[in-house]
């Protein structure tokens, strides 16, 4: 074995577990550890003839392992997206007044008369088209549109005096 190599085998068994310790400190993976570790005595390896003071081995060691720490997010390429000219809607969280709102609104929909709420719940909750509806309900089309357009215009009556009555309870 040539000198080198003793010198190398030397700091590998002496600072491995130290090594290994601190990379698992960094990452919290242990096997990201493993490879950084590894990774850290290969450019050790490379390095060795350029170690002139012995006393510096450690600090040297740790250096070379936090800088290989570094490179892994270097090496990392994040997909990034330009939020800037993104809309960014939550779609999860409602407020008070949206619960409300839609409490409100059902509500006013369930009080509609059966011949004009079947047609607006087609529409708006499955998404029904006009040529669906009246074959669900077994209509002519122009009915469904006439339905349609008659529990819309119930509903807008019934939400604007609820809207009007809140106004006058909060004057």
């Amino acid at each position: 074995m040539t000198e080198k190599q003793k010198r190398y085998e030397a700091l590998v068994h002496v600072y491995h577990s130290e090594l290994f310790r601190f990379a698992y400190w960094l990452c919290r993976d242990q096997n990201i550890a493993e490879d950084l570790v590894q990774e850290t005595f290969l450019r050790a390896w490379r390095a060795l003839d350029s170690l002139q003071d012995q006393q510096a081995v450690k600090p040297w060691l740790l250096t070379i392992l936090r800088r290989e720490n570094a490179r892994r997010f270097e090496r990392k390429q994040f997909d990034y997206a330009d939020v800037e000219n993104d809309t960014l809607v939550d779609e999860q969280s409602t407020t008070l007044d949206a619960e409300m709102e839609q409490t409100v609104i059902q509500r006013q929909i369930g009080k509609l008369s059966e011949e004009y709420r079947e047609p607006l719940l087609l529409q708006v909750v499955m998404g029904c088209s006009g040529d669906e509806i009246a074959q669900i309900l077994d209509l002519n089309k122009n009915t469904v549109m006439t339905r349609l357009f008659r529990a819309r215009n119930q509903l807008k009556e019934a939400l604007s005096s609820d809207d009007d009555q809140l106004r006058g309870a909060s004057n």
